[in-house]
């Protein structure tokens, strides 16, 4: 089975505030893709569903183009790797999504994963393992000082 790791982080300097996004979609330890934007004003946890739903847009597109990157949907597992643990559980079905602005993202992910025949899930990992993306986040919230 062919494995495509997503790791994908948001923040915000203040909360709501300054706040930018970042994933690294890795097989095999080989990068396919690295992202960082900033998003303007939002709030941490508007800002880490934004980092899945660029993932999920950016993997829908590679699954549309059939690039050759290798990915087959029927023999693609897709881990998308976060370390909010609200975003896991409530993308994962565990934790219901109160907020009007979460619930929209939300609904745009699954539209988008319900579309590919891909295996997806989303694990909770410590943030010192989610560094690379945390640093694609912190240049896009670096970059609004200029």
């Amino acid at each position: 089975m062919n494995k495509i790791k997503i790791f994908c982080d948001g923040g915000a300097r203040g909360n709501p505030g300054p706040a930018g996004i970042g994933f690294v979609a890795k097989r095999n330890n080989e990068i396919l893709m690295k992202y960082s934007l900033f998003i303007g004003k939002a709030t941490n946890n508007v800002a880490e569903y934004t980092a899945v739903l660029k993932a999920m847009q950016w993997l829908n597109n590679e699954v549309a183009n059939v690039q050759p990157s290798g990915m087959q949907e029927k023999n693609t597992e897709v881990v998308f790797y976060l370390d909010s643990l609200l975003v896991v559980k409530q993308l994962g079905g565990y934790y219901k999504i109160k907020n009007l602005a979460l619930q929209k993202l939300a609904e745009k992910i699954k539209s988008i994963e319900s579309k590919l025949k891909l295996k997806i899930k989303y694990v909770h990992i410590p943030r010192e393992k989610n560094f690379q993306a945390d640093q694609l986040a912190n240049l896009a919230m670096d970059s609004f000082k200029k």
